[in-house]
């Protein structure tokens, strides 16, 4: 029997989203490297040009202003080092924050309303979430283990689901997400949904949460 999800779950998760805290740029990044041990690289950041906010990297019709990378060999520049990070955005406080997937995560990234879809049937099925970020572009990254993008395909295909039918892909080596606080533009900031906790340190497998999340992926289609 189909399982039915109440329609203000989702509404009452997004409520629950924590408000982020004000540190800086720089104090955040430095946070990350130091406390999550992720790498930390700067991206673009946002200028203020005939009163619009544009990015950095000069090009009007940039598809993300202030949240992609500045430079191509961004993935030699990504460090863990805090005193490394703390140099780098001395240098430019405002550079967005980005943190290189396939290195100590991989995340699965899902349309926003079946990400809430998906929270509220882990949180009924008790599972354990690691970080999970919600951006302006109206995306949710749920963090796992390296690896999920080898994974992916097979494990679709098991729930009956073939690769790139659904709205859900695995970023990995190669990839990045920008972290919060980082702005784009003028639609906002990227915000977590699940906010790093000394709980979800330990990051779950993509196998753990796929089933939830495909789900979500076909019932949002």
């Amino acid at each position: 029997m189909e399982e039915t999800i109440p329609g203000t779950h989702a509404a009452q998760i997004a409520g629950q989203i924590p408000k982020q805290r004000g540190d800086s740029l720089l104090e955040t990044a430095v946070r990350y490297a130091e406390e999550r041990h992720w790498d930390v690289f700067p991206g673009t950041w946002l200028e203020a040009v005939d009163g619009v906010q544009r990015c950095s990297c000069g090009d009007p019709a940039c598809a993300a202003p202030g949240a992609h990378p500045a430079r191509e060999d961004w993935a030699t520049l990504a460090t863990g080092s805090a005193t490394v990070a703390r140099r780098m955005w001395q240098r430019q406080p405002t550079a967005s924050i980005l943190l290189p997937t396939g290195r100590t995560f991989d995340a699965i990234c899902v349309p926003e309303t079946a990400g809430f879809l998906a929270l509220a049937r882990m949180e009924r099925l008790e599972l354990t979430l690691g970080p999970v970020t919600l951006t302006p572009e109206r995306r949710m990254q749920f963090f796992v283990l390296p690896g999920a993008c080898a994974k992916l395909p097979d494990l679709l295909r098991k729930l009956g689901w073939a690769p790139g039918s659904l709205d859900l892909l695995a970023l990995g080596e190669g990839a990045y997400v920008a972290a919060p606080p980082t702005r784009y533009g003028s639609r906002g900031a990227v915000q977590w949904a699940c906010r790093p906790t000394p709980a979800n340190r330990w990051l779950p497998d993509a196998e753990e949460l796929i089933s939830a999340l495909a789900y979500a992926c076909g019932r949002d289609r």
